[in-house]
C-alpha cells in the first residue's frame, strides 16, 4: 500500500512538472495547523470544550485541595494523633488520591476524545472550503504538509478568510 502511494505521489509530481513547464500549473500549500489555531470555528469549538469540561475541571481542582489540606493536616499533626487517629486520615488520603488519579484520567480521556470528535469536523470543513478554494482558483494541487514552501504559493490566509466568511 505504500508502495502504491509512494508511485501515485512520483506521477503527481511528473504530471506537475510537465506542467509547469507548460507554464500553466498552479500549486498552493496550506498550513492546516495554522487552521486549526487560527480560524473562527477553531476558537469557538476551544470555547465551546472549555465550557463543557469547566464544571468538571473545578471538581478535580476541589478533590486535589481535599488532598493537600490531609497531606498538610498529617504532616503537621500527624505526630500527635493517635495511631487508630492517623491510620483513618492516611486511608482517607489513600481514598481521595485514588479517586483524584481515577477522575484526572477519566477527565483526560473525555477531553482528548472530545477534543477529536471537534477536530475531526474542523477538519472536513476546512478540506471543503480548500477543495472549493482551488477549484474556484484553478489549482492543480495544494498541499498541507511540505518539508520546504516558498510564501508565495500560501493560501491559508484566503483558506481562513473563505472559513469566516462562511459563519
Amino acid at each position: 500500500m505504500e508502495t502504491l502511494s509512494k508511485v501515485l505521489i512520483w506521477a503527481v509530481l511528473v504530471m506537475g512538472i510537465s506542467q509547469a513547464v507548460a507554464g500553466d500549473f498552479r500549486v498552493g500549500y496550506v498550513d492546516i495547523e495554522r487552521i486549526l489555531r487560527e480560524s473562527v470555528s477553531a476558537v469557538k469549538a476551544g470555547q465551546k470544550i472549555e465550557k463543557e469540561f469547566a464544571s468538571r475541571d473545578e471538581a478535580i481542582k476541589k478533590l486535589g485541595g481535599q488532598v493537600r489540606d490531609i497531606q498538610d493536616y498529617l504532616e503537621k499533626k500527624g505526630a500527635g494523633l493517635s495511631n487508630i487517629e492517623r491510620r483513618n486520615k492516611e486511608r482517607e488520603l489513600s481514598n481521595l488520591s485514588a479517586e483524584l488519579q481515577r477522575s484526572q484520567r477519566e477527565f483526560r480521556e473525555d477531553l482528548n476524545q472530545r477534543k477529536n470528535e471537534e477536530l475531526s469536523v474542523l477538519l472536513e470543513h476546512a478540506n471543503r472550503v480548500i477543495q472549493a478554494l482551488a477549484e474556484n482558483e484553478k489549482y492543480d494541487l495544494v498541499l498541507q504538509e511540505a518539508v520546504y514552501r516558498n510564501p508565495k504559493i500560501d493560501i491559508t490566509d484566503k483558506v481562513l478568510k473563505a472559513l469566516a466568511a462562511e459563519k
